[in-house]
């Protein structure tokens, strides 16, 4: 832990009425964290099937959620990892009966708030959710009911405010209601899943399960089997019968993520599953009725891999129903400053960091770097600048080396009305490129000279603690010089 304890972190002896999830397949430990916990005054509700509890769990009203980690359907650390990326950050407890360092590790990895092992006492148990419980009253306190609740959960968990964004959260409210095949695209780390996600939760499909099938994960023959099924002994290693996702599916959704990745002969077997809603398992001979929505995602141009032989053009016209592209992060600045704080927020709340923000040369950093990686890796950055930062803010020589020598981009200011506003707008705009040449000449000189500063100072005639001076005005550290 970091710093001093948060107001969102300080345990209570009596803390309001909490809303509570518990998600365990294990009916006695249902009653029995009911019974507590009702017995202290919070609302209390019991999933004992784990797909229930994660649909419930997405609408993100329960101030707790208390989650066992051995489920059949969905593994509490499956559950907790597509929870946080659904944007809900209430506090998990892990609820385990397999104590061991690994499990609780990978929990805290993913996101749990803390975890309690079977069995546990009421003291244990109400300890617990009293300390937890007081930052979910501080959240709910600060956030719920206001604007700012709004902006920090995002539409369905998928953050942004810019135009680009507005345009696709409108498309998902239009298209999800129906059953229209929707291919999603867009730049890897964009957030197709969450739309995907989102398109579900908003349908008439959304008390039905959601199953998702990454196809680059697997070898084309796998992948068969894993879509469609195989029978006993349709070849070797097939013990035992086995359902596929789209008879798994039915009644529901179907994500197929990277379909780009699918063979021709794997296509071919989809286009007949979509055109006539039947599917085969491998080596049967029975053609089963299916009722699944499919949507499909890809970081790949379609298009130009049907030109190219590479991919069929009459299933590409039956994915293509309704696409929706996301745009990459850098056709959003807009949303760059929103994203960094909501995620450096969370990552504070999660972890006990006294972090405040950013400072405006960080910020314009962030702003400025074409993020290739996108919303995933702003968040990986956001998280760990967090863990690494010492002082209150995260200032530029907190940033990675690349962030940091991106050119900072400049924003055309609205015209002034009078000559004098000119005058004064001109040379504002001057100053700032000489800045962004300032920074380019201290770097070069420590190029020259292998990132001796010294040296480096000498050669370009100036006082050592002038062009050190200089160097901290950009966030730029002689070992960035051998680095690249």
């Amino acid at each position: 832990m970091k710093g001093s304890e948060s107001e969102a972190e300080k345990p209570e002896k009596n803390i309001p009425p909490l809303r509570i999830l518990v998600v365990d397949d294990d009916p006695a430990i249902g009653a029995s964290c009911r019974r507590i916990l009702s017995g202290e005054g919070h609302e209390v509700v019991v999933f004992e099937n784990a797909l229930a509890g994660f649909q419930a769990a997405l609408n993100g009203q329960y101030d707790l959620i208390l989650l066992d980690l051995v489920m059949p359907g969905l593994d509490g650390i499956k559950f907790l990892r597509q929870l946080k990326t659904a944007g809900i950050t209430s506090p998990v407890v892990i609820i385990t009966g397999y104590a061991t360092v690994e499990s609780a590790v990978e929990a805290m990895k993913q996101g749990a708030a803390d975890y309690i092992s079977k069995p546990f006492t009421p003291e244990q148990l109400s300890i617990l959710v009293r300390k937890l419980g007081s930052r979910a009253i501080w959240f709910r306190q600060n956030l719920t009911g206001s604007k700012e609740a709004e902006i920090y959960q995002g539409f369905e968990g998928i953050l942004g405010q810019s135009p680009p964004m507005q345009q696709v959260f409108a498309l998902i409210k239009r298209v999800a209601p129906t059953d229209g095949t929707v291919l999603i695209t867009g730049e890897s780390g964009t957030g197709k899943e969450l739309v995907a996600q989102a398109i579900h939760r908003l349908s008439r499909r959304r008390d039905k399960p959601m199953l998702a099938c990454d196809c680059a994960a697997l070898a084309p023959s796998l992948l068969e089997s894993e879509l469609f099924g195989h029978v006993k002994g349709s070849f070797s290693g097939a013990i035992a019968t086995k359902k596929g996702l789209f008879e798994a599916a039915d009644g529901g959704t179907l994500f197929l993520d990277e379909i780009g990745n699918v063979s021709l002969q794997i296509q071919a077997k989809l286009l007949r599953v979509l055109e006539t809603r039947r599917v085969k398992k491998v080596g049967d001979t029975v053609e089963r009725e299916v009722d699944i929505r499919l949507i499909a995602a890809t970081n790949r141009d379609l298009g130009e891999m049907v030109r190219a032989g590479l991919f069929r053009e009459d299933l590409y016209y039956r994915l293509n129903v309704v696409p929706i592209h996301l745009p990459p992060l850098r056709d959003r600045p807009g949303d760059i400053s929103l994203l960094a704080n909501i995620f450096l927020r969370r990552a504070c709340a999660r972890m006990d960091l006294p972090i405040k923000g950013f400072t405006p040369e960080a910020m314009a950093r962030l702003e400025s770097y074409p993020w290739p990686g996108n919303v995933r890796e702003l968040k990986n950055i956001i998280e760990r600048m967090a863990i690494l930062c010492e002082g209150d803010y995260i200032d530029v020589v907190h940033l990675p080396l690349e962030i940091r020598q991106a050119p900072v981009r400049a924003s055309l200011p609205p015209l002034p009305i009078t000559w004098e506003e000119f005058r004064q707008l001109k040379e504002r705009v001057a100053d700032s490129a000489i800045e962004e040449l300032e920074r380019r000449f201290v770097l070069e000189a420590l190029r020259r000279t292998g990132g001796n500063v010294s040296q480096a100072a000498k050669q370009v005639r100036m006082l050592r603690p002038n062009f050190h001076k200089l160097m901290r005005k950009y966030g730029i550290r002689p070992e960035d010089i051998h680095s690249e």
